[in-house]
């Protein structure tokens, strides 16, 4: 019997609680940013702001469904800070008047973000009450109050938090107040007077960035005095600074640019955070980790931007000592029983996004097998019957039976290594996203004959470890090279089948793993590894997102010296090596680092990547480069070790 007729509509389905309040930052924030087509979406990851031609792209905490006014305060505050960087920011002349050293670029991209941000406090009230709760809420999740000498209180925080409080008068959050009492004496001293002239210049992002250079060079600050500015650059200035100017002036602005101004940002090109990448960062002081021994230390994680005039020479790169390093494999850091629960977790996290790359993977089994042209030899004595031959056979008992055998196909001699970057800021969704795209591309590559080896690099500690305290303890010698203790990892080895080595990839989620990037040495020690392999066709695939990144090292070296080893391991591989060599980037530019290169904007898109530059190398169009084997069986380690 049917079902009696009902007048009743059918119940939409129900949204999550938070979804109201996602709804209200997003239109709140379009709103201040003066963007109606700014793109923002929520993930469990520190904020990020990233722009392209098409656009902006930003990027909020996810809420928590039970969503308290502290956690509330905090998201708006994440959203206002972001939204307050598009209306008051010019990347221009940011970049136009950025140091050049690494110290001093630090500290003068926080206090423009303390600027921008303060534009908003000053406007309105509840903006700086959002922003408050979200500094607080950093410092506090970074322990700043347990940091004990000036040594360990970042200058660029003591800054940002001074300018804040002379541009709102609101003073510094409870759990930041520590860094700037370390620092506060000797700043007023050398540069209290600049400090008090910032507030005058606060709408004026050119004529305070000039004040910030005057005031890092008061603190003998290398590299931070004030540019010569031509007269065309100060001609392409004249005009004021001014969020609410329309859209049709600053696209005027932009064709009266000289041809001066566009050298320059030609010229910047080469600095580390550029067009996409300039603003893809959280605001300053987004740094926090809890190390392996459960003890809270401060961490790197913003890709600082490497001086746009950096001098590529300067002394070798070598290790202070490799006494502290190692490689290992992902068992052995962990148990069996973690790693099923970590792997779990990770299947939990990426259901979705299983199925989406999956489809892309089987697309590049499709396309890997339609170029495999398959050849058969027949009239063999032993193989497969030949089902062609029976007809013979039956007609004539006499006869005997005739085989066949499928010729080996030219894939099978094909090795690609996975290099995943596991540093601090692939934290969250980006190593899920990264963990789960090596896992399927392993399974999809071995059907198809080809064998996969995953590894990762990170360090042990954060700031050094044992090698920093090496050093400390003899003395600090000047230019120590490498200083800090690096940790390789064999997630999967190219003769392991999928099967055994699949758990292997959840330890890429075990709180504490993920520290800071020596992208030098890790690339090196997997193209060692690549050509040890007896396969003719070697591919090695980079997977990062951002330039390499170690405090310890760049502290007591040059401040380009990690990005100089890359460019020359880089240069090795490509010109000198028969390994074929492509690197993806997830919101960093790398096509200024490797010659095949893609720049990726979110982590949802490294499937597709990963599968489509596979696919350009095995097509018949891109077969391998043709580079002469070097004499050596083995290339031998860049890095030299302290005697």
């Amino acid at each position: 019997m049917p079902p009696a007729p009902t007048n009743r509509r059918p119940a939409s389905p129900k949204e999550a609680p938070q979804e109201p309040f996602k709804r209200a930052v997003s239109g709140a924030m379009r709103a201040m940013a003066k963007s109606p087509k700014l793109e923002v979406s929520f993930a469990p990851e520190r904020p990020s702001l990233i722009t392209t031609e098409e656009g902006a792209k930003a990027r909020i905490t996810e809420p928590s469904r039970k969503l308290t006014a502290k956690e509330a305060a905090i998201v708006r505050g994440q959203a206002d800070s972001l939204a307050l960087r598009l209306a008051c920011h010019d990347d221009a002349v940011h970049r136009r008047h950025a140091p050049d050293s690494m110290e001093a670029r630090a500290a003068f991209d926080a206090m423009e973000q303390a600027r921008v941000e303060s534009i908003g406090a000053r406007r309105m009230t509840g903006v700086a009450a959002n922003i408050g709760a979200m500094l607080e809420d950093r410092y506090a999740r970074n322990h700043s109050e347990k940091i004990a000498s000036r040594e360990d209180a970042p200058l660029e925080d003591a800054l940002a938090l001074m300018a804040r409080e002379r541009l709102t008068g609101l003073e510094p959050p409870p759990h930041g107040a520590k860094i700037v009492a370390f620092w506060r004496s000797l700043i007023e001293e050398r540069a209290g007077a600049d400090l008090d002239r910032l507030t005058g210049a606060v709408e004026d992002q050119k004529h305070f960035a000039q004040i910030v250079r005057e005031l890092l060079s008061h603190l003998d600050m290398a590299g931070a005095e004030a540019p010569e500015e031509t007269e065309a650059e100060a001609e392409s200035e004249d005009a004021p600074q001014n969020p609410d100017e329309s859209e049709e002036q600053q696209q005027e602005e932009d064709k009266a640019k000289s041809a001066a101004e566009m050298e320059t940002a030609l010229a910047a090109e080469d600095s580390e955070q550029e067009g996409e990448s300039e603003s893809a960062e959280a605001p300053y002081g987004e740094t926090a980790e809890e190390s392996e021994d459960g003890d809270m230390e401060e961490a790197s994680d913003a890709r600082r931007p490497a001086p746009q005039n950096a001098d590529r020479s300067g002394p070798d790169y070598r290790a202070y000592t490799t006494r502290f390093d190692e490689t290992v494999r992902a068992e052995e850091l962990c148990d069996t029983e973690e790693l099923d629960r970590l792997r779990a977790y990770l299947d939990k996290q990426l259901q979705h996004l299983s199925s989406v790359v999956g489809r892309l993977a089987n697309r590049l089994q499709r396309r890997l097998m339609a170029q495999q042209s398959r050849s058969w030899e027949f009239d063999l004595e032993e193989g497969m019957l030949d089902p062609a031959k029976l007809p013979r056979v039956i007609i004539d008992p006499q006869q005997p039976l005739s085989f066949k055998r499928e010729k080996d196909m030219e894939f099978r001699d094909t090795v690609v290594t996975l290099l995943l970057d596991n540093s601090g800021s692939m934290r969250g969704r980006p190593i899920t996203v990264a963990a789960t795209c090596a896992d399927i591309l392993a399974r999809t590559l071995e059907r198809c004959g080809v064998k996969v080896e995953i590894l990762g690099f990170t360090t042990r500690a954060w700031k050094g470890g044992q090698s920093r305290e090496l050093w400390i303890n003899e003395g600090k010698k000047p230019n120590p090279g490498r200083l800090n203790d690096i940790r390789h990892i064999i997630y999967k080895a190219a003769d392991a089948p999928w099967r055994r080595a699949r758990r292997n990839l959840g330890l890429m989620m075990r709180e504490g793993l993920l520290k800071e990037n020596i992208d030098g040495e890790a690339l090196d020690w997997a193209h060692r590894r690549l050509l040890a392999r007896p396969e003719q066709r070697r591919i090695l695939m980079m997977i990062s997102d951002g330039a390499p990144v170690d405090d310890s090292t760049l502290s007591v070296n040059p401040g380009n010296y990690l990005e100089r080893h890359l460019r020359q391991i880089i240069h090795e591989i490509e010109t000198k090596s028969p390994v074929e060599l492509i690197a993806i980037g997830i919101g960093h530019d790398v096509t200024r680092y490797y010659r095949r290169a893609v720049t990726i904007v979110d982590a949802e898109e490294l499937g597709g990547a990963m599968t489509e530059k596979l696919a350009e190398l095995f097509s018949e169009n891109n077969g391998p480069a043709q580079v002469p084997m070097p004499a050596r069986p083995r290339a031998a380690p860049l890095v030299a070790a302290r005697a």
